[in-house]
């Protein structure tokens, strides 16, 4: 059964349902025609026994059936004997003890098989004739009866197979029908590639089941061809970055073996090198940050921090660049504000926004927290003429960079660190252009 078609299994649970359904209705049919026809039997034999009992009762002697125009009927005296009888009904008397003794107190219908093996339904009833209390019986023949239900059931045998055949035919169609565009869907979605992501399934023009789960199919598709377009553009992009560096690595490398250099050259050429090496490694650790937050298991640890503390931590890990820059950078104490983080990953959020405010920007830099709207925002300002406005909406995606930043060799991934690690600890980052400067804070849940 696992190894069947679904239209296959479909189809036999909707012929054991009809089979059972069609058994039930045949059966209950039958009953219903037989008591019906025993019904009008009945019916007609109380007519016949009242009319005979009155006949019986105004006459008398021996031939009390005489002209009542019964084909069919006996008259019993109380103790059984027969009083008179019809040549059908023969000489025997037509009710046993037990029938005769219910006939005595009323009327009483009974069925029994003659001699010859014919089945007959009769009735008994008291009447009073001469003072003397006898017994009308009237009977009728039920060969009418058996053929009637005997052509019944010969039909229900032979139609209700053949009923339910055609309604299993029926039930495969319909079920054929319903699993088509699923069919058209899962051939469509075999051809789906990596490389053809924007490919979609052919979804019926309902709201049934199978329409709702084709639309969210669509949807998991353009998911996916999203998440292929980042990937690709992350692949591409960390190619990029990692060209540069390790290209003027190789070309330190090559010209400090090339020929003979003063040890001063050569210690430039190491310099340098070095240098690049602390950029790669730099970029290698940006990178799996990034990996790390798309996969959504990069590492936090948080615990209860005052806010003032972090700002002033990190804001000294860059008092002697901005000094020598002559750069002023502030840290706002920030009292009662606290936030419940881990101190490594939100340390390297903020040093990549100052780092960014350094780089890129003029004047102060102030770094400030508050309690906004449930969150607590931790703020990084400068002086500088704030970002290009077409750059806003996707300053925090990886590897985007305004023109300036391109020009001075940033990596573009600064932002969408900070980003990283406030979704890790289930809050978001902003940056906005205000007057004289530019704004840009992570905010977490309190």
């Amino acid at each position: 059964m696992s190894r069947m078609p679904l239209r296959f299994k479909l189809t036999l649970a909707f012929t054991g349902v009809m089979a059972v359904l069609l058994t039930g209705a045949g059966i209950a049919l039958s009953l219903l025609v037989a008591e019906n026809l025993d019904s009008t039997i009945d019916d007609g034999l109380a007519a016949r026994a009242g009319d005979a009992a009155a006949v019986v009762g105004a006459r008398t002697g021996q031939a009390k059936l005489a002209n009542t125009g019964e084909t069919f009927a006996q008259v019993l005296d109380g103790t059984g004997k027969v009083v008179d009888t019809t040549p059908s009904a023969g000489e025997a008397s037509l009710l046993d003890r037990a029938s005769l003794a219910k006939a005595r107190e009323g009327i009483v219908t009974v069925e029994r098989r003659t001699d010859d093996g014919a089945a007959i339904r009769l009735l008994a009833r008291p009447v009073t004739a001469e003072n003397t209390q006898e017994i009308v019986v009237v009977g009728e023949p039920l060969a009418q009866r058996e053929r009637a239900l005997g052509a019944l059931h010969a039909l229900l045998a032979i139609g209700g197979p053949i009923a339910l055949l055609i309604a299993s035919f029926v039930g495969y169609i319909l079920a054929a029908a319903a699993l088509r565009p699923v069919e058209r869907m899962r051939r469509h979605a075999a051809a789906v590639t990596a490389a053809g992501t924007s490919e979609r399934l052919p979804v019926p023009p309902t709201n049934d089941e199978i329409g709702r789960l084709g639309r969210t199919l669509n949807e998991m598709l353009a998911r996916l061809e999203v998440a292929f377009k980042r990937e690709r553009a992350f692949v591409s992009d960390a190619s990029h970055e990692l060209r540069t560096p390790l290209a003027i690595l190789r070309t330190e490398l090559e010209l400090a073996l090339r020929g003979k250099h003063t040890q001063e050259e050569l210690e430039d050429a190491l310099r340098s090198a070095a240098e690049e090496s602390e950029r790669l490694s730099g970029l290698a650790d940006d990178l799996l940050v990034i990996a790390r937050s798309d996969q959504g298991r990069l590492p936090v640890r948080p615990e209860p921090l005052e806010a003032g503390e972090v700002l002033a931590r990190v804001a000294g890990r860059f008092q002697t660049r901005a000094r020598a820059e002559g750069r002023p950078l502030t840290a706002d104490p920030s009292p009662g504000v606290t936030v419940n983080a881990d101190l490594a990953r939100i340390e390297q959020a903020l040093a990549n926004l100052v780092d960014n405010a350094l780089t890129y920007g003029h004047g102060t830099v102030q770094l400030s927290a508050r309690t906004e709207n449930g969150h607590v925002e931790l703020h990084v300002y400068d002086e500088g003429r704030g970002f290009p406005p077409d750059f806003l909406p996707r300053a925090f995606e990886r590897f985007t960079r305004a023109d300036e930043a391109r020009t001075r060799g940033g990596t573009g991934l600064g932002l969408a660190i900070a980003a990283a690690v406030a979704g890790a600890h289930g809050g978001s980052a902003h940056a906005e252009n205000i007057e004289g400067g530019a704004d840009v804070w992570i905010a977490l849940p309190s």
